[in-house]
């Protein structure tokens, strides 16, 4: 199965916090969907952040890197046959939104907010998300420095 390309980001305020979503009530993880046809994935990472988010005040840092994992099923667990893999390119970003400035507007997404790192980590439902965000946790630091 090939999988499926999506993009997303880790947005970082100047308190050090990261954005996180929590999708359908079940999973938590970083603001990212699927790449829909003719959008680079730099694109759809930036028009998912804003559907899942509401954030539109954020400044690129760099492309972060890509990994694959399965998605998330209905029941909050890894689900190989029904929603298939994904390939998920993360990007680092800024912002100086607040809380106040989360406001979703994609109805999966069923609470929004910040985390420090050490949260996210154990926050973050899917492993493979987890792992990600300890490997990059050096430059997700550095951003805001």
């Amino acid at each position: 199965m090939t999988p499926r390309p999506s993009a997303g980001g880790i947005i970082v305020n100047p308190q050090g916090k990261i954005v996180l979503v929590e999708q359908h009530g079940n999973s938590w993880s970083f603001p990212k969907g699927g790449i829909e046809v003719g959008e680079t994935e730099f694109e759809a990472a930036v028009r998912e952040i804003h559907e899942e988010t509401g954030l539109t005040d954020i400044t690129h840092i760099e492309e972060l890197g890509s990994y694959e994992r399965y998605s998330i099923g209905p029941d909050g667990q890894g689900e190989a046959i029904y929603w298939g893999i994904r390939k998920r390119t993360i990007f680092l970003f800024t912002t100086n939104a607040t809380a106040k400035d989360l406001h979703p507007m994609d109805r999966e997404v069923t609470q929004i907010g910040y985390y420090t790192l050490s949260e996210a980590v154990e926050k973050l439902t899917h492993p493979k998300d987890k792992d990600f965000l300890v490997t990059v946790r050096e430059k997700v630091e550095n951003a805001i420095k």
